[in-house]
């Protein structure tokens, strides 16, 4: 796994900001502007699209997705966002739920990871037994000593959102196949910044929103579903999801058969010829580039971040508690200023999430914004 040099040129981010939030919403590319300026020119010329033109996007985006993450092709489908993924998932599973059932959730989760459990919980009886936030910071081994409990569905996050602590899958995953519960991932923050194989997690439904680690335009996720729930309700009755869809002429005999494979839980709209070209460069990009190589790239960004964190008196998490392309540090007890708000005035950007504060850099990150950033954490805290 090769370091990346800086790829700021193939970014649209002015040499003078300094853009660390990329857990929030991460710039676009050059390529992936280009190709959505395409798109909506497009839409000016409908006499020039076809069938085809309602399809072809999609195909190419399950190719690209199962090329980087595993799992197979017609397994992925297309969803605007983590929380129709999520929805899609609950409402697969609501039919096997009874009451008493457990749906476990971790503590502090991003409310589209939690609002749809509710509801299910709420028209099936099903608990929501959520995992307090560890002492020792060991998400895992919390997750899996709760599902000790008996849980029927395990939803989590591939790491936390508000800090980036670490959420190891596979032991996660091959605890729900020995006790039969199933496993619902959200990896919005996760999914192209770090390694993660659809063969080695087998998770259920992996959900993410594209418009974070995936670089692409908001309005775009993907949805992996595993091949034992291809038979399940969708969120909705799309016709592009039944199999006579492309033939325009025949749309009025009614088909009551899906497409293959995820297809059926693709959103109905998919914004062929807006939203999906750009994020059809996104995935090439990230592709060509490594998720290995972000993932390590992106980590010895963050090494010299925290290395000044800690001289400052910033508590920070181990290394193997932390992921390595976003993390959470808590601020000094003498410093009582707004340090997002001070590092905005500098043009110098990370967020606040709950009591962290939150470091995201991407590739188009290089010496001099960490420089700006490490001199500027010196003067407002020291």
């Amino acid at each position: 796994m090769g370091l990346l040099n800086s790829q700021r040129h193939l970014f649209d981010v002015p040499a003078d900001v300094a853009y660390f939030n990329c857990a929030s919403n991460s710039p676009q590319l050059v390529e992936s502007t280009a190709r959505l300026v395409g798109g909506a020119r497009a839409k000016g010329l409908p006499w020039q699209r076809t069938p085809g033109s309602f399809f072809d996007d999609a195909e190419s985006i399950r190719v690209l997705c199962s090329h980087i993450f595993g799992g197979d092709a017609g397994g992925f489908a297309v969803i605007p966002a983590a929380s129709y993924g999520i929805s899609t998932a609950a409402r697969a599973i609501e039919p096997h739920l009874r009451a008493g059932d457990k749906i476990l959730l971790i503590a502090e989760e991003f409310p589209s990871n939690v609002l749809p459990w509710r509801r299910t919980a709420g028209e099936t009886g099903a608990e929501i037994v959520t995992v307090p936030t560890p002492e020792d910071g060991n998400w895992t081994r919390a997750i899996l000593d709760k599902m000790g409990d008996g849980a029927t569905v395990v939803a989590i996050s591939s790491c936390h959102w508000t800090n980036g602590a670490y959420i190891d899958l596979q032991p996660v995953a091959q605890a729900c196949r020995d006790s039969g519960a199933v496993l619902v991932v959200d990896a919005t923050q996760t999914l192209g910044a770090m390694p993660l194989s659809i063969e080695d997690v087998q998770p259920d439904f992996l959900i993410a929103a594209g418009y974070k680690w995936l670089l692409s335009p908001y309005g775009f996720g993907v949805l992996y579903v595993s091949g034992k729930w291809r038979d399940a309700r969708p969120l909705e009755e799309t016709w592009l999801a039944r199999e006579n869809a492309n033939n325009f002429a025949d749309l009025a005999n009614y088909s009551d058969v899906y497409m293959a494979g995820a297809r059926k839980f693709d959103v109905g709209e998919k914004c062929t010829a807006t939203i999906l070209p750009g994020a059809i460069a996104a995935l090439k990009q990230i592709r060509d580039w490594g998720v290995a190589e972000i993932s390590t790239s992106l980590g010895q960004i963050n090494n010299r971040i925290v290395d000044q964190l800690q001289h400052l008196g910033f508590q920070v998490p181990q290394d193997v508690q932390r992921c390595p392309h976003m993390f959470g540090a808590t601020l000094p007890a003498h410093y009582k200023g707004n340090l997002v708000a001070d590092l905005a005035s500098r043009k110098i950007y990370i967020s606040q999430r709950g009591s962290a504060l939150r470091f995201a850099p991407h590739l188009h990150i290089n010496d001099h914004d960490v420089d700006r950033l490490l001199r500027a954490l010196e003067y407002l805290v020291r």
